[in-house]
C-alpha cells in the first residue's frame, strides 16, 4: 500500500541547544537558510507524502507558523520585486497537508509516535526523526517504500555504525535476505559493544504499519517512564514480519550544535548560491589556522 502520511516528532526541550532553544525550537534552527524541520518535510513531499503530521508540545506554535502563509511578508516580497524569494515563501504552506497535534508530556518516542495515532488512522505511514538529515540521490525514505511496497511490511532505516558508536543507537539483530535488505529478528536499544547483536544502527526513517499502535499501547514506560518505540516494534515481531533496509546516502546528525555546524559546511559545498564564495574562504581560514 502507498503511503500518503508522515508523522515527525518535535516536542523534544533540544537541551543540548540550551540556552538558544530556550526561546527558539531546536528544529527551526537553520542549516544555512532552511531550519532543520524543512529538511525531512522536503523529502516527505518529494516522494508524494500529502500529510505530515507534527507531534509538538504545549505553546509550540514556531515549526507550525514557518509552514502556515504569511500574507503580509508576501504582499512586501511582491511589491519589492523578489519573485524569487515570494516563491520560496509561499512553497512552505503548498509542500504538503501539515497538521499537528500536541504531546502533552514528553514520555518519549513511541509516546509521541502513539499521540498520532488518531490522525494517521489505520494505514501505513511513514516516521521522521528530523535531527537525522540524510542526503540522497534517492530519498531515504524512498528506499524504505520501495521494501515495504514488495514486502508489505515495516522497514526500518539501518546503517553500519563503528563498535564506538553502538551504545548510542538501537541495534537490529537480522538475517539478510537481499542486498541490502534484512529481515529483523530482534532490536536492542542501545546496548553495550560485547551484547550487541549486529553493527546496524537504526537511523531516523521508518514505514510502519499501523498495528504498531496497539503494541504500543502495551508497553510499559521503561526505567525513566518513557514508552520507547523500539519496544513497540519488539512487540509487533510477535505477529508480523518487519525488515531493514541499509540505505544509500550521507546522514548529517543535526541533533547537536556541533552536528548542525558540520551539516551546514557539508551542505554550504554542495549548494551551487555558496560553494563558488564560501569555498575559497574555507581553504582561506584553514591555511591561516593550521599555518
Amino acid at each position: 500500500m502507498a503511503v500518503k502520511t508522515a508523522v515527525i516528532p518535535v516536542a523534544g526541550w533540544g537541551t543540548r541547544f540550551l540556552p538558544a532553544s530556550k526561546a527558539t525550537p531546536k528544529m527551526v534552527m537553520p542549516i544555512i537558510d532552511r531550519p532543520v524541520i524543512q529538511y525531512s518535510i522536503d523529502e516527505a513531499a518529494a516522494v508524494g507524502i500529502t500529510d505530515i503530521i507534527l507531534v509538538t508540545s504545549p505553546g509550540n506554535q514556531a515549526i507550525e507558523d514557518y509552514f502556515r502563509p504569511s500574507p503580509d511578508l508576501e504582499r512586501f516580497l511582491e511589491w519589492k520585486g523578489d519573485q524569487k524569494r515570494l516563491d520560496q515563501i509561499q512553497a512552505l504552506s503548498r509542500m504538503a497537508n501539515i497538521s499537528s497535534v500536541v504531546q502533552e508530556e514528553q514520555l518519549g518516542l513511541g509516546h509521541a509516535v502513539l499521540t498520532a495515532r488518531s490522525h494517521v488512522g489505520r494505514e501505513p505511514f511513514a516516521v521522521f526523526l528530523p535531527d537525522d538529515v540524510i542526503d540522497a540521490p534517492t530519498p531515504a525514505i524512498k528506499q524504505l517504500m520501495d521494501v515495504h511496497l514488495h514486502h508489505g511490511a515495516s522497514v526500518l532505516a539501518v546503517k553500519r555504525v563503528s563498535d564506538t558508536d553502538v551504545s548510542r543507537y538501537g541495534i537490529i539483530d537480522a538475517e539478510q535476505t537481499a542486498e541490502r535488505t534484512y529481515r529483523v529478528l530482534r532490536l536492542v536499544e542501545k546496548p553495550p559493544l560485547e551484547e550487541a547483536p549486529s553493527r546496524l544502527a537504526i537511523m531516523g526513517r521508518y514505514i510502519l504499519t499501523p498495528e504498531v499502535f496497539d503494541t504500543l499501547e502495551k508497553v510499559k514506560p521503561g526505567a525513566i517512564g518513557e514508552i520507547q518505540l523500539t519496544d513497540g516494534i519488539n512487540a509487533l515481531l510477535e505477529t508480523q514480519a518487519i525488515f531493514a533496509y541499509e540505505y544509500e546516502g550521507t546522514l548529517h546528525d543535526a541533533g547537536t550544535p556541533l552536528g548542525l555546524l558540520k551539516a551546514s559546511v557539508i551542505l554550504a559545498l554542495q549548494r551551487s548560491d555558496t560553494e563558488a564564495e564560501f569555498r575559497p574562504w574555507l581553504k582561506e581560514l584553514a591555511d591561516r589556522e593550521l599555518g
